[in-house]
């Protein structure tokens, strides 16, 4: 009868371990559920569609058109005229270039 009283008492405390366990569990648990729920935003990725590669061939010339389209528009207000000398000009300056060179000559010949 002694021996049934003391297991009695062993068998009550492992119900009091268990449910203390339990308890213990439960909190562990309901951390691990909030952390996942936190985690879960940043690390799933939607699925992507796929393309066939007819559809990306005219997305890529649509594109492409749209860059062709604007750099014709910013080139033309970049350009500037080429800028050209009058026969009339360019004898002049020649002119005074001559005059130029016949002074130094005449200097060396000094």
């Amino acid at each position: 009868m002694a021996n049934l009283k003391g297991l009695a008492s062993i068998v009550s405390e492992l119900r009091m371990e268990r449910t203390t366990l339990v308890n213990q569990l439960k909190r562990v648990d309901a951390a691990l559920s909030v952390l996942g729920k936190l985690n879960a935003r940043s690390s799933y990725t939607k699925p992507r569609r796929t393309l066939s590669a007819s559809a990306r061939k005219r997305i890529s010339l649509a594109q492409k058109a749209r860059w062709a389209q604007r750099a014709a528009k910013d080139q033309a207000g970049k350009m500037k005229p080429k800028r050209t000398m009058s026969a009339s000009a360019r004898r002049k300056i020649a002119a005074a270039q001559r005059a130029r060179w016949a002074k130094i000559r005449a200097k060396k010949a000094v």
